[in-house]
């Protein structure tokens, strides 16, 4: 498990990069605008620590015209540490840290502030929550031995940055969106209605995950590899007591699958939309065929390029795809308030780049955008807004990305070559530290 562990944390560092160009301010907004980072000084008091014990961030930049009074929320991804050593390892980097994060990031996607870019949301207030728990903003609890001191204080620290978010305006919302990617995106989840109870009773309050629906699968060696990790960081991190409590009475004795959205997703009641891949590139490598379920090696070539993937491997694939969509299914069918935009792409995390947020080439389900389905959900206008791709392979509009190895992959966007989907390397980049 101690190699599952690392692997988990590296790979949902993954993020697809993009060129951004720094061009001069536009009257609408500057087009991968850096935004600098705010320490949370207060959040001492309450207990709020990284891993390391450092001080919480965020990155603010302001709303201005007509969204001076809206507010966008963004939980940072990057994996979960679900035991000792790999906390401890953790801790020693930007994801356990804010003394090693960057002091600025790029906003971009739905953070961007170029109205052509980010119609809908470009001049709200916008909010990079960093990351530097290990447990999706949910823990609470600590460690020490004498030799190693970890803090578990994730639920401490979205109290604390929440609170420091308040008087700067946050008060008076009049809109707001919750949202998050990766390990954010189930944070989304987990915290979707204590936001909504920060907020003015009138507030248009939201919530949208992308990329968060991380399911109970069982995988190709026909064990519940995902289950068993998040029961052993729900126990480590002191989870357990920040979950819902209508979840955790349903799901009496197994209180850790309420970390799972399938199951907590009927308890919220904010409205809720979902952004995911039905071939999510995470969950294809770490939930369906994790390390531990082919030792041999079998799938390293599928894993690389889907179109080398045998007629068995996507027989699998395909059913992840079923499965996904049968834990949505209630939800489809009966939510009149939720929206979601489920496409056929191997993909991980697309709100976050201009690319695939919105762009001539971005992808699409029934010729409409994510964007625009996350807006027309927003705003209620038109139909409702539920959307789901064909199946693979016929979904023409991705954008995929299946890196040979994560640490390559780590390696070679770092250095300047990106990917690009249709099987080839395209993708040129922003330092990874501003995505992720």
């Amino acid at each position: 498990m101690k190699t599952t562990t690392r692997l988990l944390d590296l790979t949902a560092a993954m993020v697809l990069v993009v060129y951004v160009s720094f061009s001069p301010p536009l009257v609408s907004g500057e087009p991968g605008r850096r935004v600098s980072m705010t320490l949370v000084r207060d959040a001492a008091a309450l207990g709020a620590f990284c891993l390391d014990g450092s001080l919480p961030a965020y990155h603010l930049d302001r709303g201005f015209g007509a969204g001076s009074n809206n507010w966008i929320l963004q939980f940072e991804g990057g994996g979960w540490c679900n035991d000792i050593a790999s906390c401890v390892e953790r801790a020693k980097t930007r994801r356990g840290s804010t003394r090693y994060m960057s002091k600025t990031v790029v906003f971009t996607g739905v953070l961007s502030n170029n109205a052509s870019q980010n119609p809908d949301f470009y001049n709200w207030n916008k909010v990079r929550l960093r990351y530097c728990d290990g447990a999706s903003f949910a823990g609470d609890s600590q460690f020490g031995n004498g030799t190693s001191l970890l803090y578990f204080r994730g639920q401490r620290i979205w109290n604390a940055i929440i609170l420091d978010l308040l008087p700067k305006g946050l008060a008076k919302a009049h809109k707001a969106l919750l949202t998050g990617c990766s390990a954010g995106g189930l944070s989304t989840f987990l915290h979707c209605d204590n936001f909504t109870s920060y907020l003015p009773k009138n507030a248009s309050v939201k919530c949208m995950s992308d990329a968060g629906f991380f399911l109970d699968a069982i995988d190709v060696a026909a064990n519940r590899t995902m289950r068993s990790f998040y029961s052993q960081l729900v126990s480590l991190q002191g989870i357990q007591k920040n979950l819902d409590p209508s979840c955790t009475h349903a799901f009496f004795p197994e209180p850790s699958l309420c970390f799972f959205p399938q199951y907590v997703l009927r308890f919220i009641k904010t409205p809720f939309f979902i952004l995911n891949s039905a071939y999510d590139v995470f969950q294809f490598h770490h939930g369906l065929v994790p390390p531990s379920a082919d030792q041999t090696g079998r799938w390293n070539r599928c894993k690389l390029n889907v179109t080398a993937c045998n007629p068995h491997q996507l027989d699998a694939l395909q059913g992840f795809r079923k499965d996904m969509l049968g834990a949505l299914m209630n939800f489809f069918r009966n939510s009149t308030r939720g929206g979601m935009f489920i496409n056929s792409c191997f993909d991980h995390c697309q709100s976050a780049l201009e690319e695939t947020w919105l762009s001539p080439t971005s992808p699409r389900i029934n010729n409409k955008t994510i964007a625009e389905t996350v807006g027309d959900w927003y705003f209620g206008r038109g139909e409702e807004a539920k959307e789901i791709g064909c199946p693979y392979p016929c979904d023409k509009t991705c954008h995929n990305l299946i890196p040979a190895s994560t640490s390559d992959f780590l390696a070679s966007n770092a250095s300047g070559s990106g990917h690009n989907s249709r099987g080839t390397l395209t993708r040129s980049q922003v330092d990874l530290n501003d995505l992720m």
